[in-house]
């Protein structure tokens, strides 16, 4: 079974607060599913190339895609969701590992 990843970049963070309120849930929502938080940077902690921009990058690790699925999918993270609500423009992708 291939892990499965929560890779997102976020655009742009309009509401600091908001954002951070979000943080405490998505987490348990991550912890519930067995995920890992692999990376959390952004600024010159983001290396860059091609048509990428130095934004707030995070990484999930998940022990399956399903598991992947499930944390976005569970109750605990689309309430989190709902709070972020417009306080984030970001790029959220759940990919597959392995090839």
């Amino acid at each position: 079974m291939n892990k499965g990843y929560w890779v997102v970049a976020y655009r742009s963070v309009s509401d600091d607060s908001v954002f951070e309120a979000y943080g405490t849930p998505a987490q348990d929502a991550i912890a519930a599913h067995g995920g890992t938080i692999l990376a959390f940077r952004m600024g010159d902690a983001v290396e860059t190339h091609e048509a990428g921009l130095k934004q707030l990058t995070v990484i999930v690790d998940f022990p399956s895609l399903e598991q992947a699925q499930k944390a976005y999918a569970s109750d605990v993270y689309q309430a989190a969701l709902h709070a972020l609500g417009t306080a984030a423009e970001r790029d959220f992708r759940i990919v597959e590992g392995g090839f």
